[in-house]
């Protein structure tokens, strides 16, 4: 093939720079201009929380003024502030909060708010740069960069229910940083920061933003989060496997019903202690977290099947899930 010909790179023909391999200053100064892009797109809209005795960070994601944070910043608190990288100070009124997936909505006044775009957190990939944004210890506008580490991991709530599509990264978090964005290059908010392991190093959380956005509509709309629920305690259960054979189940472990709650959906069903719940809605469930995540707020006020075995007899009870409270059991 002729130098030049078309399908074919003839090094003779390119200029001596496209050779040349990227040098370290190069690359170092590419990843810098991606970060500090990312971070003058979303910064102005990251805000300081401050909750009477407690502190974290939020972001503005829509321009009237709705703002994401964690749960746990502002939970129990009578007066809120959010504070602007301008070094305006607006106070903030609580929308809603969800204890179950540690987020809430505030709402500031103002004019010309800046506000940060929610991105697709389905497209989230390990490995693509992750930057962090927030107020640790105090300290405002404190911008961290690290990696997506893993995504769907699980974490549990401090409500002690399981939160599912979580983003683990090793950008660094620190107290403060509770409630702030959670950012890829192209300035898009891809998580928001909740949790870090401690003692560990480079074991930090976010809610994904996808999450966030389906709590935040429900939290705008509604004021809270509904889920419906059945009003029993219990415990996961291994079932032996010949035991499983002999009963034609499907499942190796269920739930064992330690305590049903008086007047609940579950007692007027009709189910025991010393069940051991084996299907919901007519799919096998083999531990309390998937009948939360069964427990919808589309199954409230709708008859569905519950599978039990009791007493070595398979049963088949009807149960109408009820609205759940937070303090409720599942």
């Amino acid at each position: 093939m002729r130098p030049g010909s078309p399908g074919r790179y003839d090094p003779v023909m390119l200029p001596d720079r496209a050779r040349e391999p990227a040098s370290d200053a190069d690359l170092l100064d590419a990843y810098s201009r991606a970060v500090i892009g990312a971070v003058e797109t979303v910064g102005p809209a990251v805000v300081r929380v401050d909750a009477s005795d407690a502190r974290g960070s939020g972001v503005i994601f829509t321009p009237d003024g709705f703002v994401l944070t964690n749960h746990h910043v502002v939970d129990g608190r009578a007066a809120i502030s959010a504070t602007l990288p301008d070094g305006r100070s607006l106070g903030a009124v609580l929308v809603g909060r969800d204890i179950d997936t540690d987020l809430a909505v505030l709402r500031i006044g103002g004019s010309t708010l800046p506000w940060a775009r929610l991105g697709d957190s389905r497209q989230v990939r390990p490995g693509q740069v992750a930057i962090a944004i927030g107020n640790p210890y105090g300290f405002d506008h404190t911008v961290t960069s690290g990696v997506v580490s893993a995504v769907g991991r699980s974490l549990r709530a401090r409500s002690g229910r399981l939160m599912d599509d979580i983003i683990q990264t090793d950008a660094a978090l620190n107290p403060g940083n509770s409630g702030g964005p959670l950012v890829t290059t192209s300035g898009d908010v891809i998580g928001i920061n909740t949790a870090m392991i401690l003692p560990a190093q480079g074991l930090c959380f976010a809610v994904a933003s996808n999450t966030a956005r389906f709590v935040a509509a429900r939290l705008i709309r509604d004021g809270r989060i509904r889920r419906s629920y059945i009003g029993v305690a219990g415990q996961n259960a291994p079932l032996p496997r010949a035991f499983a054979r002999a009963h034609q189940l499907a499942v190796s472990s269920g739930i064992l019903v330690t305590s049903v709650e008086k007047g609940s959906p579950a007692a007027t069903a009709g189910v025991q202690d010393g069940d051991v719940i084996l299907a919901f809605g007519g799919e096998a469930v083999t531990g309390i977290d998937e009948l939360h995540r069964r427990l919808t707020e589309e199954l409230i006020g709708v008859p569905s099947p519950l599978t039990v075995l009791r007493r070595l007899e398979r049963r088949t009870l009807t149960v109408v899930p009820a609205e759940s409270s937070r303090t409720r059991q599942p």
